[in-house]
């Protein structure tokens, strides 16, 4: 899901979305999955050099991502959408000069206690072998670019640089994710819970272990049977409640969650071997999957 907390950097993006063809690209890449600019031509009903800017402004706006494949008249041009989700937050561009923002890697968890199947890998090589997680305790994890299991949880060190006079107002966090099957499903729900300060949260079901074409930023000498990208999620809480994506899932508030200055906060995410989808969980980095991030955390807060 495409973010946007300030308004001035979606200017290009509504110029690109100010077109009627433009909107029917994206619709249809929505329904048909990735497809040849031909194709797109075709349907709908002009000339592949007509095509070609509307194609070029959606690809410059981060909105479709375009691949090479080779085909019987050369090389064809693969359209499809990067994002399913736009999430505009007026409140957050409105209110953007008190935040901090970091970004932590997918292996600089401070915990953790997982089971097979499960790995570890940065973007060059697999971090010892797969599912045998006595690995996920190497040095070598700092450079991770991609990690998943079946069932159990990882624990981040969230960094708090609030001073003595700021309070927080809202804390906003976004990753890569999706389930862990054997090999990859798209159909193969798992139930992610989300606990921060040792307080759940929130639980989010994931859709599937997405395989069927390559993550953009995943290496090339990834085994194309294992996961390839996941979904790009927004967990936000405030003091009316936390959100996944921009809509209220709980009733957990920051004040619950006791984030004050000097304080740890600590964020786990668990696959429970109790819970009703038990589809694991893969979470990705910036050289992996769709999204060219770890997990990036945004603190928005008052001075008193």
């Amino acid at each position: 899901m495409k973010y946007i907390n300030d308004l001035s950097e979606a200017v290009p993006l509504f110029k690109c979305l100010g077109s009627d063809i433009r909107v029917s690209i994206l619709e249809m890449l929505s329904s048909e999955g990735p497809m040849q600019m031909g194709a797109i031509a075709d349907k709908l009903g002009i000339t592949p050099g007509s095509l070609s800017s509307h194609i070029k402004m959606l690809a410059e706006c981060e909105l479709i991502d375009i691949r090479f494949s080779a085909g019987k008249h050369g090389l064809q041009r693969i359209c499809s959408l990067v994002d399913e989700k736009i999430l505009i937050d007026l409140e957050s561009s409105t209110n953007s000069k008190n935040v901090y923002e970091t970004e932590i890697g997918v292996g600089l968890y401070s915990d953790y206690n997982v089971y097979p199947t499960c790995g570890i890998s940065t973007s060059e090589h697999l971090i010892g072998v797969v599912d045998d997680p006595k690995y996920f305790s190497s040095p070598e994890r700092i450079n991770a670019g991609i990690l998943w299991f079946t069932v159990g949880y990882v624990e981040y060190m969230i960094p708090n640089f609030l001073e003595e006079d700021q309070q927080p107002l809202e804390l906003l966090i976004s990753f890569e994710i999706a389930s862990e099957a054997p090999g990859t499903r798209e159909d193969w729900p798992s139930d992610i819970q989300f606990t921060i300060n040792n307080i759940p949260v929130c639980m989010w079901t994931a859709p599937g272990d997405f395989g069927k074409i390559p993550g953009i930023y995943t290496p090339q000498w990834w085994d194309p049977n294992w996961n390839q990208y996941g979904l790009l999620k927004f967990l936000s809480v405030n003091e009316s409640g936390t959100y996944i994506d921009g809509v209220r899932v709980s009733d957990t508030t920051l004040s619950d969650l006791n984030i004050v200055p000097g304080s740890n906060i600590k964020l786990r995410m668990t696959a429970d071997e109790n819970s009703v989808h038990k589809g694991g969980l893969t979470l990705y980095g910036h050289s992996f999957g769709n999204y060219p991030q770890d997990i990036k955390v945004r603190m928005q807060y008052k001075t008193s």
